[in-house]
């Protein structure tokens, strides 16, 4: 992704959320976080509301939406707002972006869905590329006055080394030719996450905004629902990992909280992150760092592109 040196922090895979924002005061700061109802979208949020940020929990279900705000609210003393957002309609995407006013300071694109059955969006978009990627694309680019209002904005894009399992496949994206598997449907969804961060540091750092990218950990949360242990099993031990390490989800949320807020990623941009630390080069039969084609900055040209004509901006 970059020749420059790899950031390292003093945080590891044990890290929680709160211990990475430890000390960092985000009074006046607004942050949005997507998919904050469950699993790590919750910690993420907690953490920046804790520090003193104004969240906004992005949400497809509001009511469970307005059950974390409240338990967030219990724990931190601090206001949570709720707004509804499918990332799979794009009328709900164009509707969170028209409704939004005034600066944002932070965005963490962390919602998603994993090893789904085949399902179509009403353009015919495969789901998990429609709703992890082209989602969350409509909604940065739709939010990017706002972000570079605020000065300084970072948007946080949770991937995974589930990349691993596909580049985009620019020539079928959407699967209507070649058969449907969702393992890889999912990885060229977490691939285009990370171009993600790619192309958009390089198009808007001279507006202030960085973009990075991470993997979480392995965490047991509700993004695991249409796969079965066994199958999580097997493809572990494909990819050298049958030994993996389970975070708590306040660990998991730790390396997006991380992107989010430290002072040791002041104009820091494009990248690959894992366990809190900038992740390097994948090595053959391993299942960390980032592989060449997530950071191919051809792709992420291209990528972008794509969206935008996909989204019709």
């Amino acid at each position: 992704m970059t020749s420059a040196p790899l950031i390292t922090t003093p945080f590891t895979e044990d890290s929680s959320a709160a211990e990475v924002v430890l000390g960092i005061d985000l009074a006046g700061k607004r942050a949005v976080v997507t998919g904050a109802s469950s699993g790590i979208g919750v910690e993420t949020a907690r953490a920046l509301a804790g520090a003193g940020a104004e969240v906004v929990l992005a949400v497809r279900d509001t009511e469970a939406g307005e059950r974390t705000a409240d338990d967030i609210c219990a724990t931190t003393s601090r206001p949570v707002e709720v707004m509804p957002l499918d990332l799979a309609d794009r009328a709900s995407v164009a509707a969170f972006v028209d409704g939004w006013e005034g600066p944002l300071d932070i965005l963490v694109n962390n919602a998603g869905i994993m090893a789904a059955p085949e399902m179509r969006t009403v353009e015919g978009w495969e789901m998990q590329f429609a709703t992890n990627h082209l989602g969350h694309f409509a909604l940065a680019t739709g939010l990017h006055r706002a972000l570079s209002a605020a000065g300084g904005a970072r948007v946080v894009s949770v991937s995974s080394n589930g990349h691993m399992f596909s580049a985009v496949v620019f020539e079928d994206i959407h699967f209507k030719r070649r058969p449907y598997e969702p393992w890889s449907a999912y990885g060229q969804s977490k691939t285009a996450n990370i171009l993600f961060a790619v192309e958009a540091t390089k198009r808007w750092s001279d507006d202030g905004i960085t973009v990075n990218a991470l993997m979480p950990g392995a965490i047991s949360t509700n993004l695991k629902r249409h796969v079965s242990p066994e199958e999580l099993r097997r493809l572990r031990e494909a990819m050298g990992a049958s030994n993996v390490k389970w975070k708590t989800p306040e660990q998991g949320a730790a390396t997006s909280v991380l992107l989010a807020t430290s002072p040791l990623l002041e104009g820091i941009g494009g990248r690959y992150f894992e366990d809190c630390n900038e992740g390097g080069p994948n090595q053959p039969g391993s299942n960390r760092g980032v592989a060449p084609h997530a950071v191919d900055p051809q792709a992420a040209e291209r990528l972008w592109r794509v969206s935008l004509e996909s989204i019709g901006s």
